[in-house]
Formats: C-alpha cells, sequence, structure tokens
C-alpha cells in the first residue's frame, strides 16, 4: 500500500453517500434481504447466541447495575421515567430548595412497592433507590415494609431534612460511579488497570455550544491523550487503550452548512489531537452523531487519513460507524476505498446507533420522504450483519471492532470473523453487557473485548446515561430481555434474517414522516439543507432569480379597482359557498402542491424581497401548503352540509356553516407567503372571496401566491390582490360596505386602528380577526440544562433577525445560574453568521428595512443609556442589525414589542419569581411563553402567572406547526381563534339552523318503526 504522505488523488464524494440518506425502507430491508450476511452458518450461530445467553444468565449476579435498573425500572415505568428525570437534573441544580421540590415531585409521584424485592440486585433493590441514607446501604423500616408508597410519600414531605437530600443524591451518585469509569482519565486508568479492561475512553460532556467550550473540551482531549499514552507503555492501538472524539465538542457550528468554517476552525483541532494520539501510538475514534452530520465527519476523516502531520505507520485513526442508518453499508465500502487509496490502516467501531427517537423525530418535523434509519430493531439488527460481513470483507484496510450487547449479534460477528480469518475485537459499554461478555470471554480467547468507558463528573455523565438507558431499556430491547427467565433463550437468540423475513418492511405502527397526520391531511415536503445538492438546488435558485431580476412590484389598487373587485367577489362568492367544502379542500390541495411544486423558486422570492434565510425560506414555504391542506381537510369536515342535532321526536334540528360573504386579508411583511397564504386559504375554505391586501415591502411574493391559486383553477373573482400602503389601500378595504369580515395580523397599533373603522361603520356588525405581537418571555429554573437554554434562546431571539411576532424578548433566569447562562449566550452569539440570507451557512439576514432599522437604533441607544450591553456583534453594511444581548434593569423595562434581534435579560432572586412573573401579565400581551425546567410543578407556576396563547417547555417558542401547534395570543396579542386550529374557520363562517316540525305530517315515522 502506498504511504500516506505520498498519496495524491482527487477526494472521495462522500456527498454521493446522501442519495441513499431517505432511501424507502421497504426497498432498503430488500436489498438486505438479498446479502443473506451469514448463509449456512446461520443454525450454527443461533445456537452459539443460545449458549451466550444462557451462560449469561447463570453469570446473572455479575450484570452491571445499569441492567439490574433495566430489569426492574423499565423505560415504559412512570417510575423508571420519573428516576431518570430526576438524575438526569438533580446534579445540575445549584440551590437546595430546588434540588428539594425536584426530588419530592418524582418520588412523590410514582408507585415504588410494586418494584421492592423484585431485583436481585442490592443496589436496585436498597430501599428502591431512596433508602441509601448518607452513603450506606440500609433496609427499610417496617414502616416502608408495610405501606412503601405512604412511606415514600412520606418521605418526599420531609426532604428538606438534609439526611434525605444527601440520600438521595447518593443514590444517584452510586448509580454514576458504577457507569463511569472515573472522574478524572488517571482515576479511569487506575480503576481500568485494577480491572484487567482495554479501553476506549469518553470524555463526557456536550457538544459545544461556544468558542470556549470548545478550547476546554480539546484541552480536555490532549489531556487525556498524554496520559492514556503514558500508561499504554508502545502496547499499540490493538492492544492498548484509545480515545474516542466527540466532533460536536469541538466546535459550537458543526454542521453541513457550516462547512467553511469547519475545516478552518474544527479540522485544526481535531488535527492537534490526532497528532498527539499519533505520536503515542494510541486508537482514535472519530464517535459517530447525527444522520445529518455524517458527510462532514467523513470528509474531516479523509483529510485526517491524508494529513502529511501523521505519520504512515500509525495505524490507530478510527470512526465509529451506525448501522442503523440505511448508508452503513456504503459507509463501509468507501471507507475502505479511503484506507485503501490512503495507504492508512483505519479502526472501524461498528454500533447500532444511539440516537434513533431523535432522528425519527427530526425527519417528521422536517417532512422527510423516509427515514434516515431503519424503523425496526431487526432491520436494524441484519443491517448491522451485513455491514460487520462488509467490514471483515475489507481486512486489512479496515480493523473491526463490534460494539454489542446481543448475543446473536455476537456470535454471528464471531462466526464472519471466522470464516474469513480476520482478526478483530468486540466491545461494550462499561456498566453494561457485563455477564453476556464474561461469557464470551469464557468461550472465545481469540476476540479480545474492548470497554467503551465513560470519564468525567456526575453532572456530565447523567445526559449520557439517559440516552444509555433509553436507547437499551425498551420493552423491545436485547438488554432488556437478556436477563429476563420469562423470555425463553430462544426467543433472546432470534436470528433478525427470520424476523425480517416475517415482516419485510417498515415498523406498522410507524408512518412515513409526511403521513404522520393521515387521514386528515400529508405533511408539507421539506428540503434537507445538510446534503449538499438540495441547498445548490436553493442557491441556483437565488442565483437565477438574481440574473433576470425580481421584476416590478404589483402597482397600488386604486378606489375603482378595489369597487370591481368586490364586485366580482360578491358575484362569485354564492356559488363558490353552495359547492360545499369537500369541493374547495379540493382546490386547497392543489395549491398546497403547486406551492411545494415550486419550493426553490419560492424561496428564492422569500430571500430577496424579504431578507428570509434559506432554511426561514422552506420553513414558510412549508407552512403556507400546510394552511391549504389543513384548512382544506376542516373544510370538507365541517363544511359537509347540515349537520343533525338531537332533539325531541316529532322534530327535525340541524346546524350548518356557511361562508359570511367577501373577506379582507391583511398580512405582514415578516411572513409574506405563510401568513398571506394562511388567511386567504381559511376565508375561502369556508366559503368566502377574498380580497387580500400583502404588506408594502413584500408584494411580489403575494402576487406569486394568488398566480398559483389562481393557475390551479379558483375562479379569479374569488381571489383578487389589492396591494397598496396600509393608510389608503387598507382603509377603503376596510371601510367598504362590501367587506364583511376582516382577517389582520400584524402589530397592536394598526389593530387598534382597524377595530376602531369597523366599530364607526353603519351596517352589519363584521367579525375582526387579529393576530398581534408580544411580549414574548422565557423562563428558566436552576433544573434546567445549560446548553438546551442555550440553543433555545439563541433560536428563539436571533432566527429571522427576530422579525417573528413569537419571537423571544426576555429571558427570565435564576440569579444562582444567570452569569453562566449569560456567559454562554453571548458566547453562542459569537458563533452566528450574519450575512446574505442566500448563502446556506447564514443565520442571520437583514431586517426588512431602514425603518425597522432605525427604530432598533433608537432602542440600543436606550440600551446603552439604561441598561448593561452583554454582548453587540459586528455586521456588515446594509440593512443589517447587531443582534444584541442585554440584561434589563426591571421588569418594567419593556412595555411594548421590540421587533428585532434583541434579547433582554432578567435575573430573579430566590422567592422572586411570582413578582416577576405577574408584572409581566400586566402588560396584557399574551402571545408566546416559554419555560426550561425539569420541574412539572414550575412550568405549572409560570403558565397560571402568565397567560399566553402559546406555551412551549424545554424547547423554542418559535416555529409553530399548523395543525400541531395552533398559534394565536390573547389580550393585546389577539382576538383568536388561532392560526391553524380546529376552531381557526369558526369566525370566518355564519351558523344557520333549520327545525322541521316532522309531525305536521301527521306523526314521526321514524319513531314509529322502531
Amino acid at each position: 500500500m502506498p504511504t500516506a504522505a505520498t498519496t495524491v488523488a482527487a477526494p472521495l464524494d462522500w456527498d454521493a453517500l446522501d442519495a441513499g440518506k431517505y432511501e424507502d425502507e421497504t426497498a432498503a430491508v430488500a436489498r438486505l434481504l438479498k446479502t443473506e450476511p451469514l448463509g449456512p452458518d446461520a443454525g450454527t450461530v443461533r445456537a452459539q447466541a443460545v449458549t451466550l445467553v444462557l451462560e449469561a444468565r447463570r453469570l446473572a449476579r455479575r450484570q452491571g447495575v445499569v441492567e439490574g435498573f433495566l430489569q426492574e425500572f423499565g423505560l415504559s415505568t412512570p417510575e423508571g421515567l420519573a428516576l431518570m428525570c430526576l438524575a438526569e437534573a438533580l446534579l445540575r441544580t445549584p440551590d437546595e430548595a430546588t434540588r428539594d421540590a425536584l426530588i419530592a415531585e418524582k418520588i412523590g409521584s410514582a408507585d415504588w412497592s410494586a418494584h421492592v424485592g423484585r431485583s436481585d440486585s442490592v443496589f436496585v433493590n436498597a430501599g428502591t433507590w431512596g433508602l441509601m441514607l448518607t452513603g450506606r446501604l440500609v433496609e427499610p423500616d417496617e414502616t416502608a415494609r408495610r405501606d412503601l408508597a405512604g412511606f415514600l410519600r412520606g418521605l418526599a414531605g420531609r426532604i428538606g431534612e438534609p439526611v434525605i437530600r444527601r440520600a438521595v443524591a447518593t443514590a444517584i451518585g452510586v448509580m454514576g460511579d458504577q457507569f463511569v469509569l472515573g472522574r478524572t482519565i488517571r482515576a479511569a486508568l487506575r480503576r481500568a488497570a485494577r480491572s484487567g479492561f482495554v479501553c476506549s475512553f469518553d470524555m463526557l460532556g456536550e457538544g459545544a455550544r461556544t468558542y470556549a467550550d470548545a478550547e476546554r473540551y480539546e484541552a480536555s482531549y490532549l489531556d487525556a491523550i498524554a496520559a492514556v499514552g503514558e500508561a499504554a507503555g508502545g502496547q499499540g492501538p490493538e492492544d492498548g487503550h484509545g480515545i474516542s472524539v466527540k466532533l460536536s465538542a469541538l466546535h459550537p457550528r458543526y454542521e453541513a452548512t457550516q462547512e467553511r468554517r469547519v475545516f478552518e476552525e474544527l479540522y485544526p483541532r481535531l488535527l492537534r489531537i490526532a497528532v498527539a494520539a499519533c505520536e503515542q501510538d494510541i486508537n482514535l475514534t472519530l464517535d459517530a452523531e447525527e444522520a445529518d452530520r455524517l458527510a462532514i465527519s467523513l470528509k474531516l476523516l479523509e483529510k485526517l487519513a491524508e494529513a502529511p502531520e501523521l505519520h504512515a505507520e500509525w495505524r490507530g485513526l478510527g470512526l465509529a460507524v451506525q448501522a442503523y442508518q440505511k448508508r452503513g453499508p456504503a459507509v463501509i465500502d468507501q471507507v475502505a476505498e479511503l484506507a485503501r487509496r490512503s495507504g492508512r490502516r483505519l479502526m472501524v467501531r461498528l454500533v447500532k446507533g444511539a440516537y434513533w427517537d431523535a432522528e425519527i423525530k427530526r425527519a417528521q418535523i422536517g417532512g422527510r420522504p423516509d427515514y434516515p434509519v431503519y424503523t425496526t430493531k431487526a432491520a436494524t439488527d441484519l443491517s448491522y450483519l451485513v455491514c460487520a460481513d462488509r467490514l471483515l470483507a475489507a481486512s486489512p484496510a479496515l480493523y473491526g471492532q463490534f460494539a454489542t450487547h446481543n448475543a446473536h449479534t455476537l456470535a454471528a460477528v464471531r462466526r464472519l470473523a471466522e470464516r474469513r480469518g480476520v482478526r478483530c475485537e468486540r466491545q461494550r459499554l462499561h456498566g453494561m453487557g457485563e455477564a453476556l461478555h464474561a461469557a464470551a470471554s469464557a468461550r472465545w480467547s481469540d476476540m479480545p473485548l474492548r470497554v467503551y468507558a465513560p470519564v468525567g463528573g456526575h453532572e456530565d455523565l447523567l445526559p449520557y446515561l439517559v440516552r444509555r438507558l433509553l436507547e437499551n431499556g425498551a420493552n423491545t430491547s436485547f438488554v432488556h430481555a437478556l436477563l429476563d427467565d420469562d423470555v425463553p433463550a430462544e426467543v433472546v437468540a432470534g436470528d433478525p434474517l427470520a424476523a425480517v423475513r416475517a415482516q419485510p418492511g417498515p415498523h406498522p405502527r410507524i408512518s412515513k414522516p409526511r403521513d404522520i397526520l393521515l387521514p386528515e391531511r400529508r405533511s408539507a415536503a421539506g428540503v434537507d439543507l445538510s446534503i449538499a445538492v438540495e441547498r445548490a438546488r436553493l442557491t441556483a435558485a437565488v442565483a437565477a432569480l438574481d440574473a433576470r431580476g425580481v421584476g416590478p412590484a404589483p402597482g397600488d389598487a386604486t378606489s375603482a379597482d378595489i369597487d370591481q373587485a368586490f364586485a366580482a367577489a360578491r358575484a362569485a362568492q354564492p356559488a363558490w359557498d353552495a359547492a360545499g367544502g369537500a369541493a374547495r379542500a379540493k382546490t386547497l390541495n392543489a395549491v398546497a402542491d403547486a406551492i411545494e411544486a415550486r419550493m426553490a423558486e419560492l424561496v428564492a422570492l422569500l430571500c430577496r424581497e424579504a431578507g428570509k434565510t434559506l432554511a426561514d425560506g422552506v420553513a414558510e414555504v412549508r407552512e403556507a401548503a400546510d394552511f391549504c391542506r389543513y384548512y382544506g381537510a376542516i373544510a370538507a369536515r365541517d363544511f359537509a352540509g347540515p349537520r343533525p342535532l338531537p332533539g325531541p321526536v316529532g322534530e327535525f334540528n340541524a346546524i350548518e356553516l356557511h361562508g359570511r360573504g367577501v373577506f379582507v386579508a391583511i398580512s405582514p411583511w415578516n411572513f409574506p407567503l405563510s401568513i398571506f397564504t394562511g388567511q386567504v386559504a381559511a376565508a375561502l375554505a369556508a366559503g368566502n372571496a377574498v380580497l387580500a391586501k400583502p404588506a408594502e415591502q413584500t408584494p411580489r411574493i403575494a402576487a406569486e401566491a394568488v398566480r398559483l391559486f389562481h393557475v390551479v383553477g379558483l375562479d379569479p373573482r374569488l381571489l383578487a390582490l389589492t396591494p397598496g400602503g396600509g393608510e389608503i389601500v387598507g382603509q377603503a378595504l376596510i371601510a367598504h360596505p362590501g367587506c364583511d369580515g376582516v382577517a389582520f395580523t400584524g402589530g397592536t397599533d394598526t389593530a387598534f386602528a382597524i377595530n376602531r373603522k369597523l366599530a364607526a361603520r353603519e351596517g352589519p356588525i363584521v367579525p375582526f380577526i387579529a393576530e398581534t405581537g408580544g411580549l414574548n418571555a422565557m423562563f428558566v429554573d436552576t433544573t434546567a440544562l445549560r446548553e438546551q437554554v442555550i440553543d433555545d434562546a439563541v433560536l428563539s431571539a436571533f432566527g429571522s433577525a427576530g422579525q417573528r411576532c413569537s419571537a423571544l424578548r426576555l429571558l427570565i433566569v435564576p440569579a444562582e445560574t444567570a452569569d453562566e447562562l449569560l456567559e454562554g449566550l453571548a458566547g453562542a452569539m459569537d458563533a452566528l453568521i450574519i450575512g446574505d440570507p442566500a448563502d446556506p451557512a447564514t443565520d442571520v439576514g437583514p431586517v426588512i428595512d431602514e425603518a425597522a432599522k432605525a427604530a432598533l437604533e433608537a432602542h440600543a441607544a436606550r440600551l446603552a443609556r439604561e441598561a448593561r450591553v452583554v454582548r453587540r456583534l459586528e455586521v456588515p453594511p446594509g440593512l443589517y442589525f447587531p443582534p444584541i444581548l442585554a440584561e434589563a434593569p426591571s421588569a418594567r423595562f419593556l412595555s411594548r414589542e421590540v421587533f428585532g434581534p434583541i434579547l433582554h435579560v432578567l435575573r430573579y432572586p430566590p422567592g422572586g419569581l411570582a413578582e416577576v412573573a405577574r408584572t409581566l401579565a400586566s402588560t396584557r400581551y399574551g402571545l408566546t411563553l416559554g419555560v426550561h425546567s425539569r420541574l412539572e410543578s414550575f412550568a405549572d407556576e409560570v403558565r397560571q402567572l402568565v397567560p399566553a396563547g402559546n406555551c412551549y417547555v424545554n424547547r423554542s417558542i418559535i416555529g409553530a406547526v399548523v395543525g400541531v401547534q395552533p398559534f394565536g395570543g390573547e389580550g393585546l396579542s389577539g382576538t383568536g381563534p388561532k392560526a391553524g386550529g380546529p376552531y381557526a374557520l369558526t369566525r370566518f363562517a355564519v351558523e344557520r339552523v333549520v327545525s322541521v316540525n316532522t309531525a305536521a305530517q301527521g306523526g314521526d315515522p321514524a319513531l314509529f318503526n322502531l
């Protein structure tokens, strides 16, 4: 093989792997079934697996504490979830009062008595977690034996006593000590030496959110490599300890859309780490993370493999490959090609995958065509065997490291390696799989074991622990069943090939991502910006628009245009109303299809006329399509003719909905496609005609939307575009005698003016549907996870340049953790990219116009005078406004919405939450509200104190999804009903009741025919 330093070749096309990212699962499974990796050895492998299961059960008393926990507290039980919630938050909570409340809530809410005496693990059964007093295991007293549920409820009531607080903290600490190999790398090395383990050490911690985080993690890795190298004594990568590196820890923006920065800023860190591992001659594994990061991780691997700084004789560079991804086999093939071309043997840890539930959710949220992972455990297990066979076939270019806690998988890999005469190793997680691998070690001396060993403090351990327990604690998990004598060993050791043949498709209870809302409707298709060709498609559309220009804006509607539009609409509306909801739904579904088909062109227009980033543009196009399908579904259901009502015999009573007539729709510039389309679609769905006035800044987008309605066959008389300024065109529309209702989204002051104008009109009282702004706050307590708060606050405050009515304006944080959060928020802001919205890397685009920028600059000047500006970013020239983080002096500092990328932070002292919340509520705004806490009682208290139309817990407060999170406020923030909600069409419609006295015909035939 040529040496790495002398190889010159064109880079491998890692992006091509994304062609199979969302492969149809039925086709992917069929491809797996054709391979039959075990062939005639399938029976032998299954028999060996049964033997391993039986031997592991014999050794069951040596099981890890995590397995003991899983045996007793399945993650499907309230008790298991309560303990995990408690564990995940307790050690991050600095103040005693909140710790006490957390313990009381989680311990006092579950049925512990059902678990007493049912586990063989001394740890798990020691009073069922709660009675490990001051670090010493004790037997529960007689009261607990008679009535453990009552005893623990009483215990929860006494939780403020120091001994009880220490008891629960110690219980969780014991579990941490069992699962983590050491709090420091040197402690872990000493323990590994005592236990005789060969390890791959994982330095625990969340991904970097700031450059300071990345520097800290790099230093941690370098220190660990030095310590491991010193202890290794020249054993080499196969026989000595190694280090696993999480790439997301080395840069706050390790994302496909940030590829240039990843190579300029992350790669040098990674190279320094690799050089250190090379000098020590140890294994360095790049851990696998989310599916969206696969291609960029492989590009980094290629650059490392060919780096001249790493001598060609080093055989320790490696990566982890996830078998649950449909791209798994192709990844192994291409990594093998890299190894051959570079002349560098690579080590490959094959895992099944640790982010399955997150991948399922991400695909559903993103409207993907399928999932990047298999939806059944059997398909994942079969994929693992296919990947294993390819990995072993690629020897000596690749060295296989097989991480599994599954007896059949272990036996199968052993047989595949034996058949090919290839040396490889097996791996398990520290604290798990001990009995199974002890059984394997007793039988196989030529397949060495490496332990994947977490290193770090308990506060870093618990999120990792929760992930592993969720992964392995499900009822379908092998770990869950391995030591359960009620499950026959033959079942536990089942062949995945047989299971897949029995059900060769996706999981029957997991719909494809776009089908999760069926039978009502399909979700709108999304665009995966982590895929290079998808990014290129959108940027090409913007470039094409730039080349031809956005074209002239439609001219303002005149008084004559408005009169003519009302007359035409009035003439066409009765037939449209009479057509019924199902017919209108057909038209709206066609509009949705047309919008989706024009995705790239619409995103380009949104980018150039409204300053939308590509990601924001995609989300807006999807929302517009969702509005059409959702309102169409409601129309088909609720506008299907008379609905009978209950009543006495001899009568027929029914109610039906009809359109009101002609609606005026006035939409804003910040969502010029989705809100515009949503208002129009709602009015049309209810049987109305519409005159639509877009914002003055974004008329071209509205014109294109109207064109699509007309193209699919909507009578043009039913939808007229009436662009122009609010003072002239808007006033003329709402004052017109032909106006039967107004739907408005925009500023509160404008809503007041419209309301007054409508109230002064002669004639029928017409409905006014208004959605306005808000003083949107997010409340945080000391149990909240720092990284999650940072992610969600930055996205909520600075996404869309803060130009969302739902955007975060006020972050309310506890004094105990405020400094840490402010430092993290400022650091995360430093990693934002501000610039051309057509660049996929851009996070924050321009504000809408000079007037908006001037208003923001005026507020920034006030902040400089009256508040403490923590961070103000630099921006390029033009309509860009710098994101600002500022500490507000009091809860009364903001009295109205500031519409832009400015986040105000307010500290509250212990016991001061209610006062701050009441001050916020007194402003009478009530749009969006956020809460970050692991305490349900904290979230409940905030919700009671601060009325809001939409409350979001432990997530961002933007991005409401049609039909999933209906959106709209109360008080000064809107009238309701909520957009994208089940009652959205009610105020667009009139209700008509008919009552017929059937007895007047001589009696009620239905009664006589009973």
